[in-house]
């Protein structure tokens, strides 16, 4: 497969009131897509089958994992097991990177 560089940054463009997201790669090992969160916009408690890696490259987020709540900024990044239960809110206009690693 032949490599790809890009500006991630810009992939999405942080709309009013809302979440955006693109996926940016997608194979038979890894799910990756960059989110677009305005401020107090998040997403509520879920959880997902495959190990997740979250990276924020702008912004701040709260992010609640199993019921312990962190606080990520630009340079930080989570690694969260396969069903571990989460959420997040944006606490500013934020962009996110979430990479999902297939068992």
């Amino acid at each position: 497969m032949p490599h790809v560089a890009f500006p991630v940054t810009d992939q999405v463009v942080i709309q009013p009131g809302s979440v955006v997201s693109k996926v940016i790669h997608r194979d038979d090992a890894l799910n990756v897509t960059v989110f677009g969160f305005d401020a107090a916009e998040g997403l509520s408690e879920h959880q997902a089958r495959q190990a997740a890696v979250v990276q924020v490259l702008s912004g701040r987020l709260r992010f609640t994992v199993d019921g312990e709540d962190l606080d990520l900024g630009p340079g930080l990044w989570l690694h969260m097991s396969p069903g571990t239960p989460h959420a997040l809110e944006a606490l500013e206009p934020t962009v996110m990177l979430l990479t999902l690693v297939q068992p």
